[in-house]
């Protein structure tokens, strides 16, 4: 069993089924509660596969633990089960796989993620680990800026909004960002900054800004990013989708690595 016949698995999964990127939110969040600001701790550990506690029950992973571990439940079977590969370094490969096979970079990934043995290994809350979708710049730094990224890397990180949508049962969030949201490219930022986006409310209660014309969406955090200095950033990824997706794999990287050691370029 190689690392090539793993890809290929997941590949073919993408393909069959469109679930691209609920793999890569499912990466994000595994990863994204680390901090070493005022929290501490958190690590790419596969936690969200226990639902009895923990990261498993987090409102912002609603779906992750069912929808997307269903989906990855094959390749999980073939391949964590014999001992080839961590849960945790699947999460990781497959978001990667997922994004250069809806059309966007080569992402580099390294191994040796250990997994978590129970719920217990999570971290205490979702609160102040991972960012919410009605909030501005200011929260956006407190989220991002203790895990290690600047300003223009949350930019960038952002722009994985270019696939995927929100659904209203998980996040109360109702909607797509693109046009083609199964396309991997800079067409975050070039519709952004198109078009117009008026107010509304989801039927969850959830404030969100609409593009009625194209039925697409923007959350308050991603047109926070029309700010000054954010846009800046944003007009040169809406320009130059090269730099939008080298600085993206930059970020992105140490993302899925961070609160990790004594990762290899081999399983």
């Amino acid at each position: 069993m190689s690392l090539e016949e793993i890809k290929a698995d997941i590949k073919a999964l993408v393909a069959e089924k469109s679930c691209g990127p609920i793999l890569i939110r499912l990466s994000w969040h595994d990863a994204g509660v680390y901090s070493t600001g005022k929290l501490t701790g958190g690590c790419p550990n596969a936690a969200m596969r226990f639902t009895d506690g923990g990261e498993g029950t987090f409102g912002a992973n609603a779906g992750l633990p069912t929808v997307a571990l269903d989906l990855l439940k094959p390749i999980t079977d073939k391949y964590v089960a014999s001992g080839v590969i961590s849960n945790a370094d699947l999460w990781t490969l497959a978001a990667n796989v997922a994004i250069e096979a809806m059309g966007g970079p080569a992402i580099p990934t390294r191994f040796g993620r250990k997994d978590a043995a129970s719920s217990a290994e999570s971290v205490e809350s979702q609160a102040g680990r991972l960012p919410d979708g009605d909030k501005g710049t200011d929260h956006l730094r407190e989220i991002f800026h203790p895990k290690g990224f600047t300003d223009k890397d949350i930019v960038a990180l952002s722009g994985a909004h270019t696939v995927g949508k929100c659904h209203a049962d998980r996040s109360g969030f109702d909607g797509k960002w693109t046009e083609d949201h199964l396309t991997f490219s800079n067409s975050y930022f070039t519709e952004m900054l198109a078009k117009e986006y008026a107010d509304e409310t989801t039927a969850q209660g959830c404030p969100q800004k609409a593009h009625k014309a194209s039925g697409t969406i923007m959350l308050i955090s991603d047109l926070a990013l029309l700010e000054a200095p954010w846009r800046e950033t944003v007009e040169l990824y809406a320009k130059d989708q090269e730099a939008f997706f080298k600085d993206f794999t930059a970020a992105w990287v140490k993302l899925q690595e961070n609160g990790c050691t004594g990762l290899s370029d081999t399983l």
